[in-house]
């Protein structure tokens, strides 16, 4: 089956509460914004077009949005322990998911709400990781035959990361995930990243949504408290992602330990030509079998126009 006979997903509007930009911005009301301008430039990826007005309308009320479902989840868990009879609540981190395509912006996103989250009072402590850590090495890529696959379902240590949530939720006292390095394009094995029971852990990725292989696995998603999917049309995303392929070109290409260095001397036409291909050899087919039939199971959806602004927020009804 063709990526273009792939059904787009849909989203049943019995499910969903669907709410314009204006409506969401609203909810901002008179919340300051805690960043700087120059905050914002640091956290925004390459492509996006990330200011203080989409961070004041869209992200600021969003945070407050998730922080408040984090609160209120630890104070059930401490009537749950009441309830129980236990002496003492063992309160675990509120995970919240951050999916969708790739260079659709979920990488910016997670960072922000990492930071928005963290100053607001019940979730001071915010961890990030991404799920680029959970990649077989390129080695074992190489190995199965499936190194032209990275980024479908099957290139990820699936069971490494449901362990590794499984370790956060349980309340375990820290949880160890790899590090991935965008420049070696591979899983640094000397290296980890490391989380102690934070108040929050965002986990960005793109198949996190995805079901479990059999129905006898564990789901990524149910380890997760509170899912976002970042949404656009496919055509827009292709325009970013061949955007963001030449400034790379320009800029982290022309690292000489860049995986991608073979690039950097590529004209622009060149430069286009070859993100298209991965787009459309990779990225599309990927973002079609897997990583859009995810949307339906997100708690809330984030749905970008052309230029990179939240357009529409869906919020999944209690």
């Amino acid at each position: 089956m063709s990526t273009d006979d792939v059904p787009r997903e849909t989203l049943s509007p019995q499910l969903y509460r669907e709410i314009d930009r204006a409506d969401w911005a609203r909810l901002a009301g008179g919340i300051p914004n805690p960043l700087s301008e120059t905050e914002v430039v640091q956290l925004r990826g390459i492509g996006d077009r990330l200011d203080l007005t989409e961070v004041r309308e869209v992200y600021l009320p969003l945070s407050r949005l998730l922080s408040t479902y984090a609160e209120n989840t630890k104070r059930l868990g401490a009537e749950e322990a009441t309830f129980l009879g236990e002496p003492e609540a063992t309160t675990t981190p509120f995970v919240v998911a951050v999916a969708g395509s790739v260079a659709v912006g979920k990488s910016t996103i997670a960072r922000l709400l990492r930071e928005l989250m963290s100053r607001w009072p019940g979730t001071p402590r915010v961890e990030l990781v991404t799920t680029d850590g959970f990649l077989y090495p390129n080695a074992e890529l190489e190995r199965r035959g499936i190194m032209h696959r990275k980024g479908f379902p099957e290139s990820y240590d699936r069971r490494a990361l449901v362990q590794f949530l499984t370790d956060v939720k349980s309340g375990a006292p820290e949880a160890r995930a790899p590090f991935y390095s965008h420049v070696r394009y591979d899983i640094m094995p000397d290296a980890q990243v490391t989380v102690r029971r934070p108040d929050v852990v965002i986990v960005e990725g793109l198949n996190v949504l995805s079901p479990p292989p059999t129905p006898h696995d564990v789901a990524v998603s149910d380890l997760f408290d509170f899912s976002i999917y970042v949404d656009a049309d496919d055509a827009d995303i292709a325009q970013w992602f061949a955007s963001r392929f030449l400034a790379l070109r320009q800029g982290a290409f022309t690292n000489p330990n860049s995986f991608f260095k073979v690039f950097a001397d590529l004209s622009d036409d060149e430069a286009v030509d070859k993100a298209m291909g991965f787009w459309n050899d990779i990225n599309l087919p990927n973002l079609r079998e897997n990583v859009e039939p995810t949307k339906h199971r997100a708690t809330l959806v984030l749905r970008k126009a052309a230029d990179h602004a939240v357009e529409t927020v869906l919020l999944r009804k209690l």
